[in-house]
């Protein structure tokens, strides 16, 4: 009898994938049982063609390091806050960071003409008074538009490795508090937050006092909440602040109940020994360990080679995280194995 071929194994991350997908459609025809209304299941159908268009356009670019930019569609191409955020693209851009905006004018356009059309993305959105893309990324294939501001926001805050505001209205604190509030209950990947003004300009100092004054003193905010973020009038100093975070750190995220920080280098055994002196305040239990991939990580073949730090965060003391990583990053160089 003629040899029966085996099955082709199904690849892991195909059974992984076909269960998830498995689990929407469930879920689309739940809503049918449910009897929802036309007008919620086209909110559903909207919500996921505008994820599913965003996340092809941002997949080839998956691992390349991005800024979102946030700012005022109002500030004019001759006032002084325009040029500044013209520069900032530019010079992050030259640390081969690409550039996200809003793609309507303004501060948008500002970082999008520093930036370039190849080092940039446009994510619109459809408003009663259109805010038409501006002319450095019209016609681009990294351009698309949203319906939904929550179905934006996600992409703005999913594909970012670090955010920058500008002075701006409603929109740009509506997403500054958005993002600090995702920091600070570890909802998003650790990531730089820069507040940026032009020279000399009090618009982000004035906003700092406020938070001092109102929510810090009130005991609203902690201390530690103040790492954050940083306030400053350089587009120097918001690079340095930007490339500086991903020196040593690389990315992190929980495998089971541990949290596992991927670095760009080794670090020596009596670093790693200060680090468990001076943060022993977040660790649950034990102490932070080196220790190679896991196996829940082959999703990532290209960072499986990086050491890892790994330890039982207490998930609470999100601020303090951010001062572990910045404390990881200022390793001095001749410590660095």
């Amino acid at each position: 009898m003629p040899t029966q071929p085996k099955p082709e194994k199904v690849p892991p991350r195909r059974v992984r994938a076909e269960a998830y997908v498995n689990d929407i459609i469930e879920m689309a025809q739940g809503l049918l049982a449910d009897d929802a209304s036309i007008g919620d299941l086209k909110i559903v159908s909207t919500a996921i063609q505008e994820m599913r268009q965003a996340f092809a356009m941002f997949a080839p670019y998956r691992h390349v390091r991005k800024v979102t930019t946030f700012g005022s569609a109002r500030i004019r191409r001759n006032d002084q806050t325009f040029q500044l955020a013209e520069r900032f693209a530019r010079l992050i851009t030259e640390q081969d960071f690409m550039v996200i905006t809003g793609a309507g004018p303004g501060i948008m356009e500002a970082c999008q003409r520093g930036a370039g059309p190849e080092r940039s993305f446009g994510i619109n959105i459809r408003l009663p008074f259109e805010q038409n893309p501006n002319p450095h990324i019209l016609g681009d294939p990294k351009l698309m538009w949203f319906k939904y501001f929550f179905t934006r926001k996600l992409f703005f805050i999913k594909e970012a490795h670090a955010a920058v505001l500008f002075p701006g209205g409603f929109g740009t604190h509506d997403e500054g508090f958005e993002i600090l509030t995702l920091l600070q209950t570890g909802k998003c990947q650790p990531l730089p937050v820069v507040y940026l003004d032009r020279p000399r300009g009090t618009y982000w100092k004035t906003w700092q006092r406020y938070v001092e004054d109102h929510l810090l003193r009130r005991g609203m905010i902690s201390a530690e909440d103040l790492a954050l973020y940083k306030v400053t009038d350089s587009a120097e100093a918001a690079v340095d602040e930007i490339t500086r975070f991903y020196r040593v750190y690389h990315s992190s995220r929980y495998v089971r109940d541990l949290l596992v920080i991927r670095l760009q280098r080794r670090l020596p055994p009596e670093f790693i020994d200060q680090l468990n002196d001076e943060f022993s305040d977040i660790l649950v239990n034990g102490r932070l360990v080196v220790r190679p991939a896991f196996p829940s990580e082959r999703d990532r073949p290209d960072i499986l080679h990086l050491p890892r730090l790994a330890f039982h965060f207490n998930r609470t003391n999100f601020g303090r995280l951010r001062m572990l990583i910045d404390r990881i990053n200022e390793t001095p160089q001749d410590l660095v194995i």
